[in-house]
């Protein structure tokens, strides 16, 4: 038991950490030569790193293919980079000195990425994974596989906790598949390629479609049948492996649409994210195999299978009709089309949940009495959902939709797309200049346009700007490549939302400002 627990463990380690080397570019090592230091480099072929700062040092923000620099021990300070190919950039990182001695050279990140989107993406999995446990292709498997593993051996309990920790391991391995089979470019560009949006907002559909009934997304049977068969016949800890493989196949119809949807989500933010959240769902998935084969006297208080899960299903379509609209809001945006403005946006997501509430609603008297009371627990928050939305169709901020609405246009206020165009009427007022380098594809700059610039405190100090709006991911005529360069090549940042204060010269006045959802911190960060 202990040993193939160590297995597993050491297995799934070994797979999240090839899975993190594949953002590491940039390899940093030292030797020590006499009383200094000689750092090197070491990049990839294809890869061209930005020296963004050196301590007090200034860089050319200009790209290189090898770093070498000789430094007197005392003066070695945290180095701030990022790397470039032809397609992606990495998100910057800091490596520092960590040894105490000139011959001890280490230089290690420091954790600079974005721990909190990970544990995010994690939750997601999480939630996703306890969803998809109440659908009718995993409910009604949980007591047939339990009393199975029971009756099998003397140790059910052992068997069926296998079984959980199988179920993590293959799923964790899809969301390193997914990067694997895809690459590093390609999962950096799923937030901001307008095809790819319109192509996830298709799937979404599809998933939905299958979801309300219209057809059933699943796997072959003939795969099912002989693992089943396989595993009956096999001993040992294959035929547990073999089991979940099982689980995967036949719940296909009903956690395809969720993992996808899951996955679709993790791949925009960073390499490791599909791999977490999967490990999120697989937990979630794997949590009542595991507890009802422990205490299996609980099966007999469970809800049996029934019409319920029908109505589980058609409330998660809805949900996924809702989210499908972030994904062709991206290609709407980014292309100009002009096809779903943010009212309609609102609007949709409106009958959206009215949907919910109408379907619950419905011949709601003919069930039992628990079941309108659970009924009544999602009836409620969606009208009070749908409710709060409605202003959003006459301009109101409705914040809790501003990571999927589209921008919303912020009155008052002139803002200028080109960055010489907003250079020139600086330069021509004398008022000093915030560039905002945004994307149609970022969450966080629809969460802070909607926290942060539409406060009014906020706002009456921005009049004191010229305020540039610069998309990194627009695709008409080059707009975004060209804004994402600068970026890059003048202010070494790839991320967004980043914020720059130049004066009327283009000369800039203070550290650059990242994501934030407190006024109060913007506010003091202005100059003027």
């Amino acid at each position: 038991m202990k040993r193939i627990l160590n297995t597993i463990v050491f297995a799934l380690c070994s797979l999240l950490i090839a899975q993190a080397e594949l953002v590491q570019p940039v390899k940093w090592s030292g030797e020590e030569i006499g009383d200094s230091v000689r750092l090197k480099a070491a990049i990839e072929p294809g890869w061209h790193m930005t020296i963004i700062e050196f301590g007090e040092r200034e860089f050319e923000q200009e790209f290189i293919d090898s770093f070498v620099i000789t430094l007197a021990a005392t003066e070695l300070t945290p180095i701030r980079f990022n790397a470039c190919d032809d397609k992606m950039c990495t998100a910057p990182e800091v490596w520092e000195w960590k040894g105490s001695q000139p011959s001890a050279v280490s230089l290690q990140p420091t954790g600079d990425t974005d721990a909190r989107s990970l544990w995010l993406i994690f939750l997601l999995g999480l939630l996703g994974g306890l969803l998809a446990i109440f659908t009718p292709c995993v409910w009604p498997i949980i007591p047939m596989t339990v009393s199975f593993f029971l009756k099998r051996t003397d140790q059910g309990a052992k068997n069926a906790v296998l079984y959980g920790l199988s179920i993590i391991v293959l799923y964790v391995g899809l969301g390193l598949l997914v990067t694997l089979l895809f690459g590093a470019s390609a999962l950096n560009e799923l937030s901001t390629n307008a095809i790819v949006n319109i192509f996830f907002f298709l799937l979404l559909v599809v998933f939905a479609l299958s979801f309300f009934g219209l057809f059933e997304i699943t796997l072959p049977d003939s795969w099912s049948t002989k693992l089943d068969s396989k595993a009956r016949s096999t001993g040992g800890f294959l035929s547990i492996l073999l089991m979940a493989f099982t689980l995967v196949i036949v719940s296909f119809s009903c956690t395809g649409p969720i993992i996808g949807t899951l996955l679709v989500e993790a791949a925009g933010h960073s390499l490791l994210a599909p791999a977490i959240g999967m490990l999120g769902f697989a937990v979630a998935l794997a949590l009542p195999f595991s507890l009802f084969a422990m205490f299996p006297q609980w099966l007999k208080s469970a809800p049996k299978s029934g019409d319920w899960m029908t109505s589980f299903k058609v409330v998660l379509a809805f949900l996924e009709l809702a989210l499908s609209l972030k994904f062709l809001s991206v290609a709407d945006l980014a292309y100009g089309w002009g096809i779903l403005p943010r009212w309609l946006f609102i609007a949709i997501w409106i009958a959206c949940f009215a949907g919910i509430a109408i379907y619950l609603l419905w011949n709601i008297f003919r069930v039992s009495k628990m079941r309108i009371a659970i009924r009544m627990f999602v009836i409620i928050p969606s009208i009070a959902f749908v409710v709060y939305l409605i202003p959003g169709l006459f301009g109101a901020p409705v914040k809790a939709i501003s990571a999927f609405a589209p921008p919303m246009e912020i009155e008052g206020r002139e803002v200028f797309h080109d960055y010489e165009e907003g250079m020139a009427f600086a330069r021509q007022t004398g008022k000093p200049v915030i560039i905002d380098f945004t994307g149609y594809g970022c969450v966080n700059c629809r969460k802070m346009e909607a926290f942060v610039l539409a406060d009014d405190s906020v706002k009456a100090r921005l009049e004191n700007y010229v305020f540039i709006e610069l998309y990194v991911d627009d695709k008409r005529d080059g707009i975004g490549d060209r804004n994402s360069a600068l970026q890059r090549e003048q202010f070494g940042s790839n991320a967004q939302p980043f914020y720059v204060q130049l004066d009327a010269y283009g000369h800039q006045v203070a550290e650059p400002m990242a994501f934030t959802t407190d006024p109060e911190e913007f506010i003091n960060w202005l100059k003027y």
